[in-house]
This record gives structure tokens, sequence and C-alpha cells, in this order.
């Protein structure tokens, strides 16, 4: 698969389908074109894979969680003899075997805070993955979750303007922590 195609089905169908194993069927039915497997095993990704084209979906296997299968470069190798469109990761070297297996890549990042940003931009240097996850997708909605409880929340990381603070106290935060010193005197 190239990359163009790739960019031109998330464009039409923006809504990846992120499986465990007891939703791959479902997943299948659904109108996602694009299916990341998040518990894949080596006894069953290679019948995934064909279901997954025959139901006309690219399959993504993220490697760190897949069972069975090396995390390493013929673990790569064996999900591209497997036919699978892409692998998701964490780790940088992962992303390099795939690249030269010639699967799509994306590489997954957690944004915790500012120094974790700054250490994304370097990664994606020496990884140059296709596409970049970045996680989390939703803090308000985290901080909401859990507000209610008897254990006051604190939001912290990335809060860069007063927008961003006044929006963590409003989904329920009783505080931000923050290293923008100008926040410091909101």
């Amino acid at each position: 698969m190239k990359f163009r195609e790739l960019t031109d089905i998330l464009e039409c169908s923006p809504v990846i389908a992120a499986i465990h194993e007891c939703d791959f069927h479902d997943a299948l039915q659904s109108p996602c074109e694009v299916l990341f497997h998040l518990q894949a095993n080596i006894l069953s990704v290679a019948q995934r894979v064909e279901a997954a084209h025959k139901a006309g979906k690219k399959l993504f296997i993220h490697i760190d969680l897949a069972t069975g299968i090396g995390k390493d470069k013929a673990g790569v190798e064996f999900l591209a003899r497997c036919g699978t469109d892409g692998i998701i990761s964490t780790r940088g070297q992962l992303i390099r075997y795939g690249k030269e297996c010639g699967l799509m890549t994306v590489q997954r990042f957690f944004a915790l805070d500012s120094r974790g940003i700054d250490s994304i931009h370097e990664m994606l240097d020496s990884t140059a993955p296709d596409l970049i996850e970045l996680m989390p997708g939703v803090i308000g909605k985290i901080i909401r979750r859990f507000s209610g409880g008897s254990i006051p929340v604190i939001a912290g990381g990335l809060l860069e303007t007063k927008e961003e603070v006044t929006e963590a106290i409003n989904c329920g935060a009783t505080a931000v922590s923050t290293s923008a010193q100008t926040l410091w005197y909101i």
C-alpha cells in the first residue's frame, strides 16, 4: 500500500477501529476502512489479515502488544509475509524495520508533558514513520471521569494557554500544574 492510498482512505473514512481480538468480527462489519489490531497473536494473524482484506479493510498490527510475535526484525518480517498492511509501535527500531520491509508505519506516542513533546520531535527525525498517533486524544474526558470522585484532580502536562487552563478547570480539575511560567500569573 502506498502512503497516498492510505491518506485518501483516511480522508474519506477518518475513524479507525482500534480493536481487540473479541472485536475483530464486529470491526469487519463496520464502515471503518482501517483497523488497528491491538491484540494480534501469531496463531491467527495470517487469517485476520486475509479476513480484513476480503472485507476490503486495511489491517495494521500493533506489534508491541502482539503475542507470540517477536519485537524484532524477524517479527516485522513475519507480519510483512502475512500480508499485513502496516505496523504500529512506540519503538523507533521497529518503525525502521517496518519501513525496510515495505510496510506502512504508525508510531504511537504518549504526549504527557512538554519534555515528552520535545522528544517526539527528536524521535521523528530518526524514524520517519508514515503516520503518528498521539495519545491521549481527549484529556477533558479523562478529567471529567475522575473529577467526580473523592480525590481532587490536578491536570498536568501540555497546558500552554489560559484557555487550556480554563478548559481543564471547567472539566472538573481542582487545579493545574504547568511549567509555562506565563501561566503562573493568571
